[in-house]
């Protein structure tokens, strides 16, 4: 049987990064149309306000303009994450920070001048300063690109903080818009299943009984679609990510206030809070493990963060069940987002993992159903693999950590809560610097350089073999000119929060 009628159940940032991602590759098949069905009643989570340099290309790809999308989504320039107090207060002094820049060096710099660094122990810089003159930007405030720059181009890689709920309905307008995506608003009171165990139809409130060939599960933590109907496993891995709750809150902030051109991640006794600035407020989450903090504990040090710029506000509570489907297609149905799984909010895997699947799934997307075993097997296989590998490397900022201050950070040690697969990294890295071989797989979401920044921030031992002579010359040219490189963008870029307010005056040149 031909597929010719999609459902994508949910809306929120995936499903409308789905719809986008599917209305715009069947927008090609003559006959096929698209309907994302979303509930009137349910609000999304609205959180997901971090992203990664990827973001950009999926963003030009549907035909966003970029400066359209920083004026209706209050958005702001992310060049980093910056970890603070990740390591042991004592060794490192109060505020130590590191940051997993966006901004990628070359192979040979990477290889030679990491190298060197971990020969130079006499060196006061960190090893994101050796690396790119992203380190200084961020330090300084400073954006990425000039007003004069393309849209969706820069002196630096960049990604971008904004406000989830008006992203979603950016990209629910352009999917409409663009991609000829129909929008249903109805409840979804029933799903009905085929002999053969497919999903047949959706029952809902207002529409009566809606049948589709195929369907996007996006709704979301309650997973209608995968695990209410189909009752596929969930994969808990709560035993090695410990985080599970976090409190969010909306922080206002003023019109001339700074706005940080990164991400700030803080570490704390029982996990870490996130600090995102847009154009108008800040948005913070405490996150943490109620196995080693209390709710109310939590409430204080959220308080004590805030300080003067808590007010009255009020702070919501959401609990994080963390891991993924043992399966994220199941007959005619695939799950994308918070239905497919949860990753603590540590380094934007949602959004990361949510376009990821959804291109994937494009790029080979089932014509007939005579095709669906085999692409199921594919598409469980490859999102399996990026899935654990996420894990990972969210389990390396924990697990590499000098911190022993709590029983958070020690159980975060302990070797039943890593993976195999990161311990045999861990012990390879131990004698040599990670190469691009170490990451053989193109389902990997995370590269060399990620590992990197956060290896090296968190000073990883490794045994570095000697630099020649040769070797440390060319270094010491390389990091001269890397100090010319920093004062000139030093000099050349603008403030952050001046150059959003001229985007949003004057726009960006065309793409």
């Amino acid at each position: 049987m031909d597929i010719k009628k999609v459902a994508i159940l949910g809306g929120g940032t995936a499903g409308w990064l789905a719809a986008n991602h599917i209305g715009k590759e069947l927008l090609k098949r003559k006959g096929v149309s698209v309907t994302l069905i979303e509930s009137p009643d349910i609000p999304p989570i609205g959180v997901g306000e971090g992203t990664v340099p990827d973001i950009r290309n999926t963003l030009k790809t549907f035909g966003i303009r970029e400066d359209e999308f920083i004026r209706q989504c209050d958005a702001t320039f992310k060049q980093s994450i910056k970890f603070v107090n990740w390591m042991d207060k004592k060794k490192h002094g109060e505020g130590n920070f590191f940051h997993h820049l966006f901004d990628v060096p070359s192979p040979y710099d990477t290889k030679h001048l990491t190298q060197y660094w971990l020969n130079d122990k006499q060196t006061t810089k960190s090893h994101a300063q050796f690396l790119s003159s992203q380190h200084a930007i961020c330090e300084a405030g400073l954006a990425p690109k000039n007003i004069t720059n393309a849209q969706y181009e820069g002196e630096l890689a960049y990604a971008y903080h904004f406000n989830a709920g008006k992203f979603a309905q950016l990209l629910a307008c352009n999917a409409k818009d663009k991609f000829s995506v129909s929008h249903v608003h109805t409840n979804v009171t029933q799903v009905k299943l085929a002999n053969d165990g497919t999903i047949a139809a959706l029952v809902t409130d207002s529409e009566g009984e809606l049948e589709f060939d195929f369907y996007i599960d996006c709704s979301g933590f309650e997973s209608l679609l995968i695990d209410k109907a189909l009752k596929v496993p969930f994969v808990d891995v709560s035993d090695s990510l410990l985080i599970n709750s976090a409190l969010v809150v909306q922080v206002p902030t003023k019109e001339d206030d700074d706005i940080p051109p990164y991400t700030l991640a803080t570490a704390h006794q029982a996990g870490w809070i996130w600090d995102i600035a847009l154009t108008n407020r800040r948005g913070v989450g405490f996150v943490y493990s109620n196995n080693h903090m209390t709710d109310e504990q939590a409430h204080e040090k959220l308080d004590r963060y805030l300080g003067a710029s808590k007010q009255d506000l009020s702070y919501r509570k959401i609990p994080m069940r963390v891991g993924y489907r043992k399966k994220f297609w199941h007959k005619n149905c695939v799950a994308l987002g918070l239905a497919q799984g949860f990753l603590e909010p540590l380094e934007a895997t949602s959004i990361l993992l949510t376009d990821f699947s959804a291109k994937f799934l494009t790029l080979r997307f089932p014509s007939s159903t005579k095709q669906l075993e085999q692409l199921e097997t594919r598409f469980n296989h490859a999102m399996g693999y990026a899935w654990e590998r996420a894990i990972d490397f969210i389990k390396l900022h924990y697990c590499i950590s000098d911190r022993t201050d709590s029983a958070f950070w020690v159980a975060n040690k302990n070797d039943e809560t890593t993976s195999e697969s990161l311990k045999e990294k861990l012990s390879l890295w131990e004698e040599f610097i990670p190469v691009r071989d170490d990451f053989f797989s193109q389902f990997e979401v995370f590269y060399l350089e990620n590992f990197l920044f956060v290896l090296y921030g968190m000073n990883y031992n490794t045994k570095a073999s000697p630099c020649s002579k040769a070797e440390h010359e060319h270094c010491l040219v390389r990091l001269q000119q890397r100090a010319e490189i920093d004062q000139y963008l030093l000099n050349k870029l603008p403030n952050h929060r001046a150059l959003l307010d001229k985007i949003k005056q004057y726009g960006l040149q065309t793409i």
